[in-house]
């Protein structure tokens, strides 16, 4: 620590117990303190000049004069164990505060040399830190529990309260899950707890209570995550019945219950699911139906039973005669999955077998073998999706109508550890212990993206909206969150896009939002980016046939260019500015020198008119350099024949702008004699012809060439019809226009028969 007014110096503690201090500007060792026979943990200074505290791994605290080398007082911590942390209030008070690896407070009195206060079991792991606000009654705290704590000291007998705190898993999360609309995650963790994470606001995030921890755990003298349930090792959600009852099942390690939890309230619920109470098993895994009425529990004996949430009573179990005991399955239950209109229950067991059961009937309607030991199962409601993992890595896509695989993914060469289908059901979503993360499209049968992490991954979700996806890591206590662009990497080339072959290692998220990196990685990076950009650019057929990509530039923006003339209609003054009827309280004047008072001259007509023709000069000039880059940008596009630079030119400009540069290339003239290699105008509006022609074939930034072409065709209209070789261009986007249009028009009113037939039905 560095000592105030100590220019250049700072004292250094040791474990072997010696404290010194150390001129940092000559590296050198002014002085080396008596030492107390003890490991140093800390040290900091006071506000007192030339006073420090040490806290020492033997349990006292010591506060010593480094000017005389002087003991000022000693304290002795009542409990085992070290002394983590110090701090001195700043506010007028003699207290000291003082944490150790029990996560206790204490609160020492200077004047009175004693103790005054103890928070016990202010923190459940050793204390990482302690701070005073400067000139404030506020003591901050930080512990190895993964909680940020803050103590006021407004009390009459001057012990402090807790004030506010924010908190974490203390132990890795298990299992995660987005909820209310990808606003919250839900996460469970190896500390017993079961929290509630706002993705928005963090001071929503909560845990959820277990209803008189803290009671019961001071009446039996025990702490209180022995009092807690056991880590929960899966749990389903259904959002439909929040306000209703229960809407959270949990399955707990070693626990043949299974327990509900009520989001609204935040709280347990009050029915325990037993499944099968004669023959008790733990609970391995739980899903809830669609209409949030009923919980389908399976346990490690093979028994699958039905519950009702809202009264928490059992509505049958699930039995398949043909086993050689009265089970669902000759095994433990690995997963079990209901669809979306509670026709059927999909349920899957260790030894490799997968029963499709009638939901309310109870009996099998179909099963397959999968050859080989289940590890996890994931079901889509929306496309009747089931992915299954094996203990081989490989990830089988089944089509539980059909009762066929439809899909087959190969590429992790590790523990497959968590997998999600996207809201849309086109993506899969796999995690391995390999450390890598690979993104499945399931329609093309083909993966694509792949990346890998330095600490594998445990468990992931996918928000609703698919922009961001939350991953839990090894021995990692926090939840991370990776946005859509971050998490999949560029476009690859053309060769190996969707192949599986390069795998890209990124960074796990930082906690700071900015990236401090070195010159050479931030030019890699620009570097890296441009070729990134230009690969995109040049490889328009990877785009999915029969489908037209949008520019996603805003509304207003391409809209804007359709109703330029309606704009600048409305913007119009309605009157003439009027010319001020007196004079104004202060005449304008000229410095001088002198300091004299010199008012300004008035201007002349011939001074107005010279003025005007000076800024319609300088306005001219600014128009030639625009219309002048335009053109640059026009030209290398059609030399390269690739016009991507030049769209990304044309979206950056406003609707103004972009229409000031389409009359620019106006033809004034009508003088048809002269040749059309003599006009470069008509080359330009030839060249725009082109963009538009090929734009257009590739299907890119439908909505903005739209009203691009509008604007182009009103301005040049008249010259197209006039001039035979831009006639012959005009007729050829005309017959891309038209092929391209029919077959979105044809998409589209084939979705519109869709839901008109759909929103007339009666089921």
């Amino acid at each position: 620590m560095h000592p105030d007014t100590y220019l250049n110096k700072v004292i250094m503690g040791s474990q072997e117990g010696s404290l010194q201090l150390w001129n940092i500007s000559t590296k050198k060792k002014l002085y080396e303190f008596k030492g107390w026979n003890a490991a140093i943990c800390c040290c900091v200074s006071s506000p007192a000049l030339d006073v420090v505290g040490v806290g020492c791994s033997d349990g006292k605290v010591h506060v010593h004069n480094i000017r005389y080398d002087e003991e000022v007082v000693t304290f002795s911590h009542s409990t085992r164990g070290s002394v983590t942390a110090l701090a001195f209030s700043t506010d007028g008070q003699p207290l000291l505060a003082s944490g150790g690896s029990s996560g206790v407070i204490s609160i020492w009195n200077l004047e009175k040399r004693r103790l005054q206060s103890i928070i016990g079991e202010a923190h459940d792991c050793s204390i990482v830190s302690l701070h005073f606000l400067a000139n404030e009654p506020v003591l901050m705290s930080s512990s190895a529990d993964n909680s940020l704590k803050m103590w006021i000291f407004d009390t009459t007998d001057g012990d402090p309260r807790l004030l506010r705190f924010r908190s974490g898993h203390s132990a890795p999360p298990l299992c995660i899950k987005f909820y209310a609309n990808g606003r919250h995650i839900l996460s469970a963790g190896q500390d017993r707890a079961f929290r509630l994470f706002s993705v928005i606001q963090d001071q929503q995030s909560r845990e959820l209570s277990q209803r008189h921890v803290c009671k019961r755990a001071k009446k039996l003298k025990m702490k209180e995550a022995e009092i807690k349930l056991k880590p929960v090792i899966a749990f389903d959600v259904a959002e439909i019945r929040e306000r209703d009852w229960c809407n959270v099942v949990t399955c707990h390690v070693d626990t043949p219950q299974a327990y509900v939890w009520r989001l609204q309230n935040f709280v347990i619920g009050e029915h325990v699911l037993t499944p099968c109470p004669q023959d008790p098993t733990p609970v391995k895994t739980c899903a809830i139906s669609a209409c949030g009425n009923f919980a389908v529990l399976g346990n490690a004996g093979g028994w699958i039973e039905r519950f009702n949430l809202q009264s928490g009573i059992s509505r049958g179990s699930y039995i398949d005669v043909s086993e050689r005991k009265p089970c669902a399955h000759n095994g433990e239950v690995v997963g079990v999955a209901c669809d979306s209109t509670n026709t059927v229950m999909i349920s899957a067991g260790f030894y490799g077998d997968v029963k499709v059961w009638d939901f309310k009937g109870r009996e099998v309607k179909s099963r397959w073998e999968i050859g080989c030991s289940l590890v996890k199962i994931v079901y889509q409601r929306s496309n009747g999706l089931l992915a299954t993992v094996a203990d081989d890595f490989v990830i089988r896509v089944f089509d539980v109508v059909s009762l066929k695989m439809v899909r087959k993914f190969e590429g992790h060469s590790d523990r497959v550890t968590d997998m999600c289908f996207s809201e849309d059901g086109k993506w899969l979503l796999t995690s391995s212990m390999d450390g890598t993360l690979r993104i499945w499209d399931v329609i093309l049968a083909q993966q694509i993206d792949a990346i890998h992490v330095d600490v594998s991954i445990t468990a992931l979700s996918l928000s609703p909206n698919m922009d961001v996806l939350a991953t839990t890591h090894v021995d990692q206590v926090g939840v991370y969150l990776w946005v859509n662009q971050e998490m999949f990497s560029a476009p690859a080339k053309a060769g190996s896009y969707g192949s599986g072959n390069e795998v890209v290692s990124v960074n796990l998220p930082s906690i700071s939002s900015v990236k401090m990196s070195t010159d050479g990685d931030s030019d890699n990076s620009k570097v890296n980016s441009v070729e990134t950009h230009d690969t995109y650019h040049s490889i328009p057929d990877q785009q999915i046939p029969n489908l037209v990509t949008l520019s996603l530039l805003p509304k207003t923006q391409w809209q804007s260019l359709i109703n330029l003339d309606l704009i600048k209609e409305r913007n119009k003054p309605i009157e003439p500015p009027k010319k001020p009827e007196k004079a104004p309280f202060f005449l304008p004047s000229i410095p001088t020198l002198s300091g004299e008072i010199v008012f300004k001259p008035r201007e002349s007509a011939d001074d107005k008119k010279d003025l005007q023709i000076a800024e319609t000069e300088k306005t001219q000039e600014k128009s030639d350099v625009l219309v002048s880059q335009f053109l640059q940008y026009l030209l290398s596009s059609a030399e390269k024949k690739n016009f991507a630079a030049f769209t990304d030119y044309v979206k950056g400009l406003s609707a103004s702008s972009l229409d000031m540069e389409l009359r620019m290339l106006q033809i004034v003239d009508d003088d048809d004699s002269q040749e059309p290699s003599n006009r470069p105008e008509l080359q330009f509006i030839e060249l725009l012809l082109d963009y538009f022609i090929q734009e257009i074939s590739f299907k890119n930034n439908f909505e903005f060439l739209q009203a691009m072409i509008r604007l182009f065709l009103k301005i040049h209209g008249e010259s197209v019809r006039r001039q035979p070789v831009l006639q012959q261009k005009a007729c050829k986007l005309l017959e891309i226009q038209s092929t391209v249009w029919q077959s979105i028009d044809y998409l589209f009113q084939s979705t519109r028969c869709m839901v008109t037939f759909l929103s007339n039905s009666q089921f």
